[in-house]
């Protein structure tokens, strides 16, 4: 009885297994009184519980390496259950044959990171299908048959709570059926994909600043929208997992069996790859069709947004033409509360439709937008693009055709 309670600085802690609304469970430390312990156990029990002087999170995954006590604190990582013994991953090698497909090696180079380096800065995985029965689930599961209680799973809601104690200390961090509905979320993700540190807040108590080394894995039936990032974007790899030939309805039971032979795999395992970035693959390594198919859908999203404001505008002031400066664009795109990025607006208007300036400063009817979205024109001087109604109406047509 006494391995359930730890005297941690002044408080005593009981180890405690706690429901998540995911239906995991993580062990938590409970605050719990010497008197009760007393009660429950003896009188001399206090003398026999383990004594610490603080927390500390050390993520160490090799049994031999792991420690509980890191000098005179106590390590809140989890020790994995699993250890390494040599033995056949034949199953296992196919499943993550289907899953990374053309780039196996590189899945293989990911996991073993995971499992020898934990620390280490990793690309935010994303395993897409519109597709059922492809393995990504399955993926998931696996992985916490491995990993355990370092690994959590949230839901699109969980990530957006302001207390994030239960998740901030996990090596792996899956959301399934992911979509982020905003900036915010995505800009949120980016940065902790790439952070050392992190604050974390728990309900009641003040937010500290601790090691961050999570990594993420998003799987979505959404391949084209469930999150938004532009053509620069080099933290992401993003696989489209095709659907099974033929099923194995008993794949996990068989995935979990080979666990420690494939932890012996990855232990003895000569990467295919060197630590070439600080998210150790380089943007073209971890490159995809899928990526390039979302950062197309996300540029015509907004490509379609901004053409939606300028026929909402010429509708409104009964014009076939509107003549703009390219700040005219951004104020109205401001006034219709449109999130934008000024360069992807500018390769809008001068790469994808090909508008020209006037090559001499000339007069034009200048937009101008209240706050109440009132429409009106004034003549003033400029370098001023022109586009048409028809061309609006010819460009949306194009954007809903099928670019897959």
């Amino acid at each position: 009885m006494k391995n359930l309670y730890l005297r941690i600085g002044t408080s005593y802690f009981k180890k405690s297994l706690y429901p998540l609304s995911s239906g995991d469970r993580i062990e938590i430390l409970v605050i719990w009184s010497a008197e009760l312990i007393r009660q429950d156990h003896g009188k001399n029990i206090l003398s026999e519980i383990e004594r610490f002087d603080g927390f500390i999170c050390i993520p160490e995954n090799r049994p031999e390496y792991f420690k509980k006590r890191v000098q005179d604190y106590y390590n809140t990582y989890h020790q994995i259950s699993k250890s390494p013994i040599e033995g056949d991953i034949t199953n296992t090698l196919s499943f993550l044959s289907h899953i990374f497909g053309e780039q196996l090696e590189l899945g293989l180079d990911y996991l073993q990171l995971i499992y020898l380096k934990p620390t280490q800065i990793l690309p935010i995985l994303c395993l897409v299908s519109k597709e059922r029965s492809t393995g990504k689930s399955t993926f998931l599961k696996w992985l916490k048959e491995i990993f355990e209680y370092n690994l959590t799973f949230l839901t699109n809601s969980d990530f957006t709570s302001n207390f994030n104690s239960d998740w901030s200390s996990k090596l792996l961090i899956c959301i399934d059926e992911v979509l982020f509905k905003t900036d915010e979320l995505t800009e949120r993700i980016k940065y902790l994909s790439t952070t050392n540190t992190h604050k974390t807040e728990a309900k009641g108590k003040d937010k500290k600043e601790a090691s961050f080394f999570g990594k993420f894995i998003l799987c979505s039936n959404n391949e084209t929208s469930f999150i938004k990032i532009d053509s620069d974007e080099i933290r992401f790899w993003i696989i489209k997992v095709n659907r099974y030939k033929k099923e194995d309805v008993n794949v996990l039971k068989k995935l979990i069996t080979e666990i420690p032979a494939f932890l012996h795999f990855l232990t003895n395992r000569k990467l295919a790859t060197e630590n070439q970035t600080r998210m150790w693959f380089t943007p073209e390594q971890i490159k995809t069709n899928a990526l390039m198919r979302l950062v197309r859908h996300n540029s015509n999203q907004i490509e379609r947004e901004v053409a939606n404001v300028i026929l909402n505008t010429m509708e409104s002031l009964d014009i076939e033409t509107l003549d703009f400066c390219f700040s005219d664009l951004l104020n109205i795109l401001n006034k219709f509360k449109i999130k934008y990025d000024a360069v992807e607006i500018k390769n809008i208007v001068r790469k994808n439709w090909k508008l020209e300036q006037a090559k001499n400063s000339n007069q034009y009817q200048k937009v101008t937008i209240t706050n109440d979205l009132d429409f009106y024109q004034n003549l003033t001087k400029g370098r001023y693009y022109s586009i048409t109604r028809d061309f609006l109406f010819d460009f949306s047509d194009e954007l809903m055709t099928d670019h897959d």
